[in-house]
């Protein structure tokens, strides 16, 4: 009776181990059709890029059209057209400068909010995400106006205001988690030892929460370099950055798709190799706090 009752169990167990193992292959195969459905268009992208104008305007598109450089030629100032290294190097000035004063303002603030924490901490995390209801075009008219009167038109300088101003509620947030998990012993240990806030913020939680920061940080470089309405209407030809260079394959003639999808190609790039350079800092700093 008992050695059939053993059998039972281990056929069950058996069962449910096949079954398992099924559900967990059919997972694995349904999330590789969803990843490689997000990836198509940037495939596509890519392909379309390689193409010449004519081949890239057929519709339906053709796949095995003849490869050929002449979009990236075009883009890079080989067809006699503006080159894109001015609006580029904006686009990584007002990203970079932007995302350093982010986390100088956001590193004390989130201490602020998550280790020594101040009097009604949870209605300024709520004011902060406030700000970020608030639609963007509705604020445009007013920013303008302060840049047109303050002849700050076209200056690479306001963006770099407006790029922190816009990134900073979620530095914040995010860093506030992320410092909420640093232990509070080691910094009252260099308290006693006589180190200062700023010694402490430098030498003791930037260190421990450098995932978390530079998870923080990849993020705001990767919203600055993507923001196109600010840059659209207060910049023009000297402040000009990489997304509205991309709008100018856009004219009257038409749209030149190989050339715009070179274009993206190119602008691309600067952000995938930040985050390929971070992705540990950037996988580390994602999953802080996920496990108590």
């Amino acid at each position: 009776m008992s050695a059939s009752t053993a059998t039972s169990a281990s056929a069950s167990v058996n069962a449910a181990t096949r079954k398992a193992r099924r559900r967990s292959a059919a997972l694995g195969v349904a999330a590789w059709v969803v990843g490689i459905g997000f990836c198509l268009p940037a495939l596509w992208m890519v392909l379309t890029s390689f193409h010449a104008e004519a081949d890239a305007a057929t519709n339906p598109p053709s796949i095995a059209a003849a490869l050929t450089l002449d979009g990236y030629r075009t883009f890079f100032g080989g067809g006699g057209g503006p080159t894109p290294w001015p609006p580029l190097v904006n686009s990584l000035a007002a990203s970079f400068f932007s995302t350093v004063l982010v986390l100088l303002l956001a590193l004390p603030a989130a201490y602020a909010l998550s280790i020594r924490r101040v009097r009604k901490w949870t209605d300024v995390m709520f004011f902060f995400l406030s700000t970020k209801m608030l639609p963007v075009v509705a604020g445009l008219l007013p920013v303008y106006l302060f840049a047109k009167n303050t002849g700050l038109l076209d200056n690479i300088w306001l963006l770099v205001l407006l790029y922190t101003s816009m990134n900073l509620p979620i530095a914040v947030w995010m860093m506030q988690s992320f410092l909420a998990d640093v232990p509070v012993s080691i910094i009252e240990a260099a308290q006693v030892d006589g180190a200062r806030l700023p010694t402490v913020l430098r030498r003791v939680v930037a260190p421990v929460a450098g995932p978390g920061i530079a998870a923080t940080a990849l993020i705001c470089f990767i919203f600055s370099w993507n923001e196109l309405l600010f840059a659209r209407v207060l910049t023009g030809v000297v402040a000009g950055t990489a997304p509205v260079h991309l709008t100018t394959f856009v004219t009257s003639q038409g749209l030149f798709l190989a050339q715009l999808c070179a274009a993206s190609v190119v602008v691309s790039l600067p952000v995938l190799v930040a985050g390929y350079a971070a992705q540990d800092k950037l996988v580390q700093g994602l999953s802080l706090g996920a496990v108590k």
